[in-house]
């Protein structure tokens, strides 16, 4: 039996695609000369990027709320497994029982046919406890997703930037495949939602 994913790096896919470019200041363009005065703005350092992965490598909210989920996962498996293993040692009991003619086959046909709605409503609770973990978990995924945007909007209105970009650690930083180490918030991002969190947490 396959266990549920328990990994939280699928949410930096999430956030990476759900495009985090959560601020964009519009500027209206009226003179060739203001254009050429915002692309200026923008090459002195008015855009700014961080990573996905770290912010929630160090998110702290997103390292509880992870936490928590691999526990409940863990426990929901364990359970299941418990139940499969039962249900496998009764079916080679029962054929155990059989091949050295300690039952009849009639008594045989009525305990496998038991056994079958045993198997058969198994399979409901092992559908039914996935489906409730991948809820769970996307939920989990948006409430780290909405707080993170939240923050970014918030921390924008004091920095001001005309643009701030998400990327994901890879073969290459997507969208930022190279930039100016400067114009990276990540650290900041990180240190203001920690406290942010412990803020929270301490009402």
């Amino acid at each position: 039996m396959k266990k549920t994913p328990l990994i939280l790096s699928i949410c930096a896919l999430v956030l990476a695609c759900a495009a985090l470019v959560l601020t964009i200041v519009p500027i209206n363009k009226a003179t060739k000369a203001e254009a050429e005065a915002e692309a200026a703005e923008a090459a002195a350092g008015n855009i700014a990027y961080f990573c996905v992965d770290e912010v929630l490598a160090g998110y702290q909210m997103a390292i509880d709320l992870n936490a928590a989920f691999e526990k409940k996962a863990k426990g929901v498996n364990d359970d299941l497994e418990r139940r499969n293993k039962k249900l496998e040692n009764e079916q080679k009991d029962l054929a155990d029982k059989l091949n050295k003619g300690l039952v009849t086959r009639s008594t045989a046909e009525v305990q496998y046919n038991k056994l079958q709605e045993k198997v058969a409503s198994f399979q409901q609770l092992l559908q039914q406890k996935n489906n409730e973990l991948a809820e769970e978990q996307s939920v989990m995924l948006n409430n780290i997703a909405n707080a993170i945007g939240e923050y970014v909007k918030k921390y924008n209105e004091e920095k001001g930037y005309t643009m701030i970009f998400s990327t994901a650690s890879g073969l290459l930083s997507q969208p930022v495949v190279d930039a100016d180490p400067a114009l990276n918030i990540t650290s900041e991002l990180i240190e203001g939602l920690n406290n942010e969190y412990q803020a929270t947490k301490k009402k």
